[in-house]
């Protein structure tokens, strides 16, 4: 009996041993198990947010782009769609067939056209990025071949004129609330001294604001299609009425173009130009940057907003008188002190755009 006992123990404790790494085994699948399933709900999480594996989830939000104008905005548009992978398709429209065929070359769109239909088919996103003036005869072209899904939107410096004529147009459409609930205004604010596409870049909009001024009729969904767009190209949106947008940028933008161009006609003007261009250097190219801008788009932006921009303009001019009086009468402390309001407040802008 005793021998008997004495040889099964070994079995027994074989047995337990067997069990235990059984056990523990089993236990680490299940431990592998959970961290597998934990990986896979973080990978749908970051699926889902638009992150993939650390890399931002590139995804089509414009099927068909459609833009009217080529150049140094449409273009960067274009290019920024593109490189987030967010557009699939960019139709160009334009005046001029040489700059389009630049524009393809620079794969800033994938096609050109004249005809506003052809252009205009399954288009899902239309923007308007020609001078001001052009944009009612672009939106009478445009309004037979829209279909539910278009979204209109335009980069104009201006918007109350661009709602008014949005408002004009729609008058001769069947359904005139189609075209008004469609169109969804906006205004990147950002550009260069140069136009045109072979100026455009796709980094352009990054940190930049674009305004969106959507109307009564718009729905959310047509805003947010504007506004993710426009996301996708890096920029900052914000939302405001038509009339608060043109008063705003009356005073910081139109009219510090007019002032530069303003500038460099004067000295150009002069009989001894080409001696005072000679010793122009940096504060001058700092002021007159904004003076090589596109002439025909600051004539279009400076009719259309002329009332406000006559407001600034009568406002500067005073300003000019004061520092014209401050001089006559050798004023030290009063031209000090106006100097330094507007050094400290230029500083303080500066320093919160850091």
């Amino acid at each position: 009996m005793f021998f008997m006992m004495h040889c099964k123990m070994p079995r027994l404790h074989r047995n337990k041993t067997a069990i235990d790494k059984h056990r523990k085994s089993s236990l680490r699948n299940m431990k592998r198990a959970k961290i597998h399933k934990a990986l896979i709900r973080l990978a749908l999480k970051c699926y889902n947010a638009g992150f993939v594996f650390g890399w931002q989830q590139q995804s089509i939000i414009v099927n068909k782009l459609v833009i009217f104008g080529v150049g140094l905005i449409g273009g960067s548009l274009a290019l920024a769609l593109k490189q987030q992978g967010a557009v699939q398709h960019v139709v160009g429209v334009g005046r001029r067939p040489q700059s389009l065929q630049q524009a393809i070359a620079l794969g800033a769109i994938d096609e050109a056209h004249e005809d506003v239909g052809l252009a205009m088919h399954e288009a899902d996103m239309v923007v308007i990025a020609t001078p001001v003036s052009q944009t009612p005869a672009i939106l009478q072209a445009i309004l037979p071949h829209l279909n539910d899904k278009t979204v209109i939107t335009d980069v104009g410096s201006t918007k109350s004129d661009i709602a008014a004529y949005v408002a004009q147009v729609a008058k001769q459409a069947t359904h005139p609330e189609k075209l008004l609930a469609q169109f969804v205004g906006a205004h990147p604010i950002a550009g260069a001294e140069k136009s045109g596409v072979s100026a455009a870049r796709a980094d352009l909009f990054q940190a930049k604001n674009v305004v969106l001024t959507p109307s009564e009729h718009n729905t959310e969904q047509h805003i947010q299609a504007v506004q993710s767009m426009w996301e996708q190209c890096g920029a900052r949106i914000c939302r405001m009425t038509a009339s608060e947008h043109d008063a705003i940028f009356a005073s910081v933008s139109h009219l510090p173009h007019l002032l530069a161009f303003a500038l460099v006609h004067d000295i150009a003007s002069r009989d001894n130009a080409d001696q005072l261009f000679a010793f122009a250097a940096s504060g001058f190219r700092d002021f007159t940057r904004i003076a090589g801008s596109s002439p025909e788009m600051w004539r279009d932006i400076s009719l259309a907003n002329r009332d406000a921009l006559l407001s600034e303009l009568d406002q500067y001019q005073a300003e000019l008188s004061r520092l014209q009086k401050m001089l006559q009468q050798s004023d030290a402390q009063g031209l000090q002190e106006f100097l330094e309001h507007a050094s400290q407040a230029r500083n303080a802008w500066a320093k919160q755009r850091e």
